[in-house]
């Protein structure tokens, strides 16, 4: 599984001209499922992204705090396209995405693992739905995680 892990100010999903979730300052984290990926792939990026220290302490710059030590929400959006290569011609070839079936139950794991590990909110895009995500990243502070390279 492929994380881009975001601190952000804000952050809404929108589906058509709906806003579907919306939170604060938090994590916005989008994930990618690999053929091949596992529930220990899940388990890896669960235990690892709300423990990430990038957020400040009290009127300090350095980066020492996790959104569990503040308590902060997590705002998860499936994106198939990480997964995208683009190494050869001009367009994406998404061969190693999961398929839809495998990848969505892979998906809503992870959001009930990060839930029952962690006393913070969970936010969930819509797996599959043409979505607009709306953030203000927060820095910028962005982060790639691959559970296969652990």
């Amino acid at each position: 599984m492929i994380a881009v892990i975001q601190r952000v100010s804000s952050a809404k999903v929108w589906i058509g001209a709906r806003e579907h979730t919306s939170m604060g300052k938090g994590l916005l984290v989008y994930i990618g499922v690999e053929k091949n990926d596992t529930e220990g792939d899940v388990e890896f990026l669960a235990g690892k992204i709300p423990h990430l220290r990038i957020f400040s302490g009290e009127g300090k710059e350095r980066m020492e705090h996790s959104v569990v030590d503040e308590g902060l929400p997590i705002l998860v959006v499936s994106e198939f396209t990480l997964l995208g290569n683009v190494q050869k011609g001009r367009r994406p070839d998404f061969t190693s995405a999961e398929e839809p079936a495998k990848a969505n139950r892979l998906f809503h794991s992870f959001c009930r693992r990060v839930q029952e590990l962690f006393a913070i909110p969970v936010f969930q895009g819509v797996f599959g739905a043409h979505m607009q995500v709306e953030s203000v990243n927060d820095g910028p502070v962005t982060l790639l995680l691959n559970s296969r390279e652990r």
